[in-house]
């Protein structure tokens, strides 16, 4: 590609590669994510209430959000595996649905957009399987990167 720019995951060949971050110093990362399931408001009075068939909905989509942090690396192919040492999620109720709030951080040499988004896109995902049988008109929608932050290791 003359004049372009230059593409970090691909070889001169034109083949895919995981970005060489060996020479990278580590320094704390911080990636915020964000998402928004649609839903009925008696499905949402259902997940309140704590009555949805399948069990407490926003506890089941926590911990599948952390899980789905941690295998991050596992799911896309070009991401590098990396030691979280938080992955907080959060749930707000609205009038039309539930907003997504997901905050991870590392000491690591690349950052944790990726372990962010794809925490909120599981969350969202299992929120969708645990109400799917009251709630056919589910959406899910929304799903960004809120921020990103990098600075040095304290100490």
């Amino acid at each position: 590609m003359e004049n372009g720019p230059s593409l970090t995951h691909l070889r001169p060949d034109g083949t895919a590669a995981m970005v060489d971050v060996s020479e990278k110093p580590v320094v704390r990362r911080e990636a915020g994510a964000g998402g928004f399931v649609r839903l009925q408001s008696t499905t949402l009075a259902a997940i309140t209430d704590g009555k949805v068939p399948k069990g407490d909905v926003f506890a089941v989509a926590r911990v599948a959000a952390i899980q789905a942090a941690k295998k991050t690396a596992d799911l896309i192919p070009l991401c590098h595996q990396l030691p979280l040492s938080k992955v907080a999620v959060d749930f707000l109720v609205e009038d039309t649905g539930v907003r997504i709030q997901c905050t991870v951080l590392t000491d690591a040499k690349t950052g944790v957009e990726m372990e962010a988004l794809t925490a909120v896109s599981v969350a969202a995902l299992t929120i969708y399987d645990m109400c799917k049988a009251i709630d056919t008109t589910m959406e899910i929608g929304e799903i960004r990167l809120i921020g990103k932050t990098k600075s040095p290791l304290p100490g």
